[in-house]
């Protein structure tokens, strides 16, 4: 799930750059409401919170983490519905 798998390619995007915690967390769950079955969200937050806040909280209500990209100083979140 981390560095080591080719990202996957996102049918949706959602930067969330300068937002602080735990704005990223809530609006990857209200766009991931909004998406179809087996679409993926891409999520890019700056904030040092959001690694454990998103993973949670998307695992908690239904979703899955299905890669992380940490080798920038933003953290790219890959969701499926």
């Amino acid at each position: 799930m981390q560095n080591n798998t080719q990202a996957p390619t996102p049918t949706h995007r959602l930067d969330m750059h300068g937002e602080p915690c735990p704005y990223p967390a809530i609006k990857t769950l209200e766009a991931l409401r909004e998406l179809e079955d087996d679409d993926i969200l891409e999520v890019i937050s700056d904030c040092p919170q959001s690694i454990n806040n998103i993973s949670i909280d998307v695992k908690n209500h239904g979703f899955k983490v299905i890669h992380i990209d940490t080798s920038t100083p933003s953290v790219r979140y890959f969701v499926k519905r």
